[in-house]
């Protein structure tokens, strides 16, 4: 597995897979071509079927300009590597090709090539399985955040610190920010709303209203373009800095404590992007908001002190309990159903830190055992139903 520090990336939304790696691809593609006159993008299956929503050829133009740009949109062509598929095109100011190149978007803005993926990504941990990462802790006496720290270089405590405070940062912005979010279904921002409501509320029920607008806040900043962390992606940024925040707040865990947190839900995240998928356009939301609220599950559990073993606990319901969730965005935007999903996920994941606190760690179904079968579940699911805007809630929320 390769660095916790690409499952934390910094940018801006609405979509990582649909947004951010696309505009890593143009970037790059124009630094191989810096004289070209213009350039021609054909973007296929998901991202040619959501992509106006996702702001995908926004995002491209922006990064090619001032060179002029066409598109072509193919969503019903399909590549076999993954769905998400771009071909960039540079021509000449005499009209002729210079070179053409092919890239996927495969979640967590990471993007890749064919050829590149039977070399594999540069692994710095000796372990893929969450077994034996729990065998290591239980033999060491260390914590997840210790195990991530023993395998990763002195980049990772700076980096975090700047991710949890851009996650601040989204969460305030979020909760200042009023008005209609853009796109064509003219939803209006909650997040401030939700938060003045909680206000009038006590105890639990305070906490739980709090963390609610939290999540809301930063699920909104991302859907306006807004400057997020993915976590592991845009369209599921909200999750666990709605719970993290919520805990900050509500009982005063330090920065420290927290950046720690992040690193164990880096961990999560990254077994499950390197034994599965973190792409709504390759598994569905549940490789977003499901892994998303594992992760927040266990940073959670952490921060209460929890065992390495009912860490294991908390994230795999985290998990579990999001298997089959579709990817069926309204418009292609990432709104209705994923703004309101973020502020689930967060809640849910209180109850699997919860419920796992409760318990002695121990347990029938393991972590390792949900990832693969979220992987299965996802390959299992009609293309319909995988961030294509085709089926489920994006065809019928007028009827």
């Amino acid at each position: 597995m390769d660095s916790i520090q690409r499952i934390f990336k910094i940018g801006h939304g609405p979509s990582s897979s649909h947004t951010m790696g696309p505009r890593k691809a143009a970037m790059q593609f124009k630094a191989q071509y810096p004289n070209a006159g213009s350039f021609h993008v054909t973007l296929f299956g998901s991202l040619a079927a959501t992509g106006k929503g996702h702001l995908t050829d926004v995002a491209i133009a922006d990064e090619l300009k001032p060179k002029p740009v066409d598109f072509t949109w193919k969503p019903q062509e399909v590549k076999e590597f993954h769905p998400n598929a771009i071909t960039f095109e540079a021509f000449g100011d005499d009209a002729k090709m210079m070179g053409k190149w092919t890239v996927f978007s495969i979640g967590g803005g990471e993007i890749m090539e064919k050829e590149a993926a039977s070399v594999g990504e540069k692994s710095i941990y000796p372990h893929t399985k969450m077994k034996d990462i729990l065998t290591c802790c239980e033999e060491n006496g260390m914590q997840f955040w210790e195990y991530v720290q023993k395998h990763e270089d002195e980049r990772m405590w700076p980096y975090l610190e700047e991710v949890w405070l851009v996650m601040k940062d989204a969460v305030r912005r979020g909760l200042e920010n009023e008005g209609v979010l853009p796109g064509s279904i003219k939803l209006a921002r909650k997040a401030s709303a939700y938060m003045i409501k909680a206000s009038g509320f006590r105890g639990s029920l305070k906490r739980r209203s709090q963390m609610f607008a939290y999540a809301l806040a930063v699920a909104e900043e991302n859907a306006s373009g807004g400057k997020v962390v993915t976590a592991p992606t845009c369209g599921s940024a909200g999750v666990l800095p709605g719970v993290l925040f919520g805990l900050h707040k509500a009982y005063g865990f330090s920065d420290k404590k927290i950046i720690r947190a992040l690193a164990t839900a880096g961990l999560i995240g990254n077994l499950v992007k390197n034994n599965a998928s973190i792409s709504g356009a390759e598994v569905g939301c549940q490789g977003e908001v499901g892994t998303a609220c594992a992760m927040a599950a266990a940073a959670a559990s952490q921060l209460f002190g929890a065992t390495p073993a009912q860490i294991e606990y908390a994230a795999e319901m985290g998990l579990e309990h999001h298997l089959g969730l579709t990817c069926d965005p309204i418009a292609g935007l990432v709104q209705i159903p994923c703004i309101e999903r973020n502020a689930f996920a967060a809640s849910r994941a209180m109850d699997a830190c919860n419920f796992a606190i409760m318990s002695d760690g121990k347990h029938r179904v393991t972590f390792d055992k949900v990832v693969i079968t979220m992987k299965r579940t996802g390959k299992d699911l009609p293309s319909l139903y995988r961030e294509t805007s085709e089926g489920g809630l994006a065809i019928d929320h007028l009827g």
